[in-house]
Order: C-alpha cells, then structure tokens, then sequence
C-alpha cells in the first residue's frame, strides 16, 4: 500500500463509516479496484479507530455526562435509575453481542466473510431491509424510551456488521426503526453504541500488529486513519441534519446500485471475489 491508497482508503472509510451503506464494504471493493487488492480486516479496523475519534469529539459533552454519572452511580453518589447511568450500561450491554462474536468468528471475518459475492448479498439484503424498517416506522420513541430489550436487540443488530456489505450503522439503524425509534434517534445510538466495539477491535488489531499477528503498512495506516477522522467528523455533521428532514430512500437506492456495480465487476472479471 503506498501513500496514495492510503488517502484513498482513509477518503472512504471516512465517507463511508457512519452511513448506512457499508465502510467495509467499500474498503474491500475499492482496494480490489484500485489494484491495491483488499486492505484486510485488520486495516479496516484500525481506520475506524479515526472515525470513531470523530464520535467523540462531536458527542462529547453526551459522552461525559454518561461515562460520569455512570461512574458516579459505582461509587453510590448517583442512583442507578439515572437516565445516563442507565444509558451507559445499555451501551455496556449492547457491546456484548459484537465482541462475543467477533472473537469467536474473527477467522471468519478475516477471511471467508470477505467474498464480495456476500458483500453483494449483504449489501441488497439489508438496503431493501432498511427502505422496509423505514417505511414501516412509526418514529415515535426517542432515546429516553430505550428499554433493555432494545438496547439488546441493537446490540446483536450492531453484530450483524461483522459481515462486510451489512453496515453497522445500517443494521442498527434498521433496528432502531424497526422498534419504533425516529431516524435521529436511531443514528445517534448507533454512533455511540459503536464507540466500545470499535475502540477495542482497533486497539486489539494494533496489538496483534505490535507482536507480530498481524502485518500492515504502518505510516500508510496511520495516515489513512487521520484522513478517515477528518472526513468522518464533516460526515456526522452533515448526516445528523440530513436525516432530519429526509428518509433513508436514497441510501437504499444506493445500496442496491452499489451492490449490482459489485456483480458485475466480479461477472466480467474487473474484481476477483476473494476472502475464501
């Protein structure tokens, strides 16, 4: 990987991370493309440890509040049935189901679970999904409705993003519409639910570098990794208006355009299908 496909990377993992359209999905078309071939699960990983930093900083005060009340309440200066404290066990417990599977699967995901033909699937399946969970919505709960069943169910929703073409902020968002929840409410969970999975898959794959699991281009990396906080921080911003006032139609439509762009590559042989 040299420095320009860094860019490249970090441009769409940064564009790509918080819609519902897949990063990873984009990440593995996009380095076939290029001639870069697939970056690795690895890779993809680390580059969110940017976009993630993006969440931070946009939602910092929310995060400082939940983290300090819900410490506050261990050390019995706040009552447990105080919403942040309740919200940042739901956090907790919804992180559960991706970092269970993610270790039992990480084989898996680092190699079967890369074939663009499931990229393809994956990336139909649950763009026609959302259009549906949109539709059918009845955006009525906010973020103060949030129940331990659906802080559960957003959980396993969040895991169904090991596999590239699902979408994590997809899959959870579709579940948050699903449950009643309006667009805003669903986005913004998502983006805070992400937060512990996606700091410790990152951290885990800088570890596995550091002694030798795992081998990547380490500048490169890092650089793709800032360009995809830069990028994903504007992203944020700009998603959290749109979705205000739009539904999730157009990211459906591109769901389904992107994934018959995939086909036919691999059909007339631009990509090779790969991760098996």
């Amino acid at each position: 990987m040299d420095w320009l496909d860094a860019l490249i990377f970090g441009l769409v993992q940064g564009l790509t991370e918080f819609l519902p359209i897949s990063s990873s999905a984009h990440l593995r078309y996009v380095g076939e493309l290029i001639g870069s071939s697939d970056p690795g699960a690895a890779f993809t990983a680390i580059t969110q440890i940017g976009t993630e930093t993006a969440v931070l900083i946009y939602f910092w005060k929310d995060i400082v509040r939940i983290i300090s009340r819900w410490w506050g309440s261990l050390r019995r200066q706040v009552p447990t049935s105080d919403p942040d404290v309740r919200m940042g066990w739901m956090i907790i417990v919804g992180s559960i189901p991706i970092g269970f599977l993610g270790l039992l699967l990480e084989d898996w995901i680092d190699t079967s679970f890369r074939n663009l033909w499931i990229t393809v699937l994956m990336l139909a399946a649950f763009g026609l999904l959302l259009g549906w969970a949109d539709r059918v919505g009845s955006s009525k709960k906010e973020l103060t409705n949030l129940s331990w069943r659906d802080a559960i169910l957003f959980g396993f929703a969040q895991a169904l993003a090991l596999i590239p073409g699902v979408s994590r902020s997809g899959g959870t968002i579709t579940a948050g519409r699903l449950m009643g929840y309006s667009r805003v409410a669903a986005a913004r969970y998502s983006f805070l639910l992400a937060l512990p999975a996606v700091f410790i898959s990152g951290f885990y794959k800088v570890f596995k570098v550091a002694t030798g699991g795992d081998v990547i281009y380490v500048g490169p990396t890092i650089f793709a990794t800032v360009v995809a906080f830069v990028v994903g921080y504007l992203v944020i911003v700009w998603f959290l208006k749109l979705i205000s006032h739009v539904s999730f139609t157009p990211f459906v439509i591109y769901r389904l355009a992107f994934a018959a762009l995939i086909a036919l590559s691999l059909l007339v042989g631009w990509v090779p299908a790969g991760g098996l």
